[in-house]
Formats: C-alpha cells, structure tokens, sequence
C-alpha cells in the first residue's frame, strides 16, 4: 500500500535546532558575563551541547520530567544548586536569545508544498507540545501539520513504537502507510523502522559523514529527495542517495 502521509520531526529536521542553540547560547553566555573565564567559547558551547544530550536522555528515558531536565541543564552547566525558581530564570534568558535565531533549514518549505497535495503531515516530537507548538507558529508552518504529538505530553518518547504508533493513531492510518522523517539514525530512523513505518533518516549532521544507516531507515542527504523516496513528482528531479 502507498504511503498516505508523512510525520516529522521537529529539531535539526524541520527547525535548524543546532545552529539556534550554539548562537542563543553564545549571546547568552556573554550577556550573563560567562566568557571571561579560561574557557573558550567554543570549549563552553561544546559542554552545553553535551550537558543538553546527557540530561535529554535522562528525560526520553522518564528520568526526569521536560521542566526538570531543562533545570538540571543550568545547574550542571553551572555547577551549582540553584533552585527551580533560579534555574527557570536563568533558562528563561537564554531562550529570548535562542529564539532570535530561529530558521527552518532551505529544504523545508519548497518539500512541504511540493508534498502538500499528495500526502497528509503531523509532528512527532520527543519535546513538549508548549515548546514545539508555539515554534511552529513562529516560523509560519504550524498549518501545514493535521496533529502535533509530543513525549511530554504523550507520555511515552522515540525510539518507542508507542510513539510512533500514536501518531499513526492521531491520522487514523496504519504504520506501512505512513513515513516517518528524521535527522537521529537510532531514535528516530530505527525506532521509526522498528515500530513498521517507512522511515527516512535525513543526515543533516556533519558527525554521521561517513557512517552506514542503521538497517531500516532510508538514508538522504537533503529533504529535496523526499518526494522521489515516497513515488511523488517533483520540480527537484534530485537523484536518491538513499540506502
């Protein structure tokens, strides 16, 4: 049976989710006067991004609530005990520098309307539907996604093929009939293939270069592949490196 509709992921998917981070947390940590020390920026960026991963585990492994993990980040990071009130601020911050750097990836927007006739659209997002809702507002998509469908809110995370099953749920169709597009090859490429969806991993990130696809998941390099990969005419005529 052909594939009736696709479900996203959000970050470092859809949203430049990388890229947004490393520049709000560069503005940030400046404006709390956090560069002065005998830490380079780059060296403070890097600890952030692997604080982030650390705490994002505990949180897709039910750890930890989304609220918690958020302020476990800072007082890692820190290497303080602040309390809740104080690590929500201190995160607060840097979320208004986060957001001005904000962007969907080139790919996304020309993908989704080439794709817009011909197949159905939802998120599946291991975040909370408060985060990921407001920015698919912001960055103009919202519209585009029949259901939203989040871990926090879901109770249940990727790679569970409870989560990807929920989404299926959410537009009313079985797993072989939908795709699932993501940028992680285990969470989202083989837990989406695991859960029996057609899953797509799009290798945005530099780190994988070179690395074989887990057994399941298509692999492409850009979402400009997409719509040959689901047997859609397109304007992008782009060759598939899929494999």
């Amino acid at each position: 049976m052909s594939i009736r509709a696709v479900v996203w992921d959000v970050d470092d998917t859809l949203f430049d989710y990388t890229s947004a981070d490393r520049e709000g947390m560069r503005r940030h940590l400046a404006a709390e006067g956090l560069l002065t020390g005998d830490e380079t920026p780059e060296q403070a960026l890097l600890r952030w991004r692997q604080v982030t991963d650390a705490q994002w585990a505990r949180f897709a492994a039910g750890e930890v609530s989304f609220e918690g993990q958020r302020r476990d980040r800072v007082r890692v990071f820190l290497d303080e005990q602040l309390s809740d009130i104080e690590a929500d601020a201190w995160f607060e911050r840097y979320i208004a520098h986060y957001e001005t750097a904000w962007a969907l990836f080139p790919d996304v927007l020309p993908v989704l309307d080439a794709l817009a006739a011909s197949h159905r659209h939802a998120v599946l997002s291991n975040s909370s539907i408060h985060v990921q809702d407001r920015k698919l507002r912001v960055l103009g998509v919202h519209d585009r996604f029949e259901a939203i469908l989040c871990a926090a809110e879901l109770g249940m995370s990727k790679p569970e093929a409870g989560a990807f099953h929920a989404a299926c749920d959410a537009l009313e169709l079985a797993p072989h009939q939908v795709a699932y597009v993501g940028d992680h090859p285990e969470i989202d490429g083989r837990g989406a293939a695991d859960a029996g969806l057609l899953s797509v991993w799009v290798n945005r990130d530099p780190v994988y270069t070179g690395v074989d696809a887990p057994a399941g998941p298509h692999r492409i390099a850009s979402l400009v592949e997409l719509p040959a990969l689901l047997g859609t005419d397109s304007r992008f005529g782009a060759p598939s490196t899929f494999g």
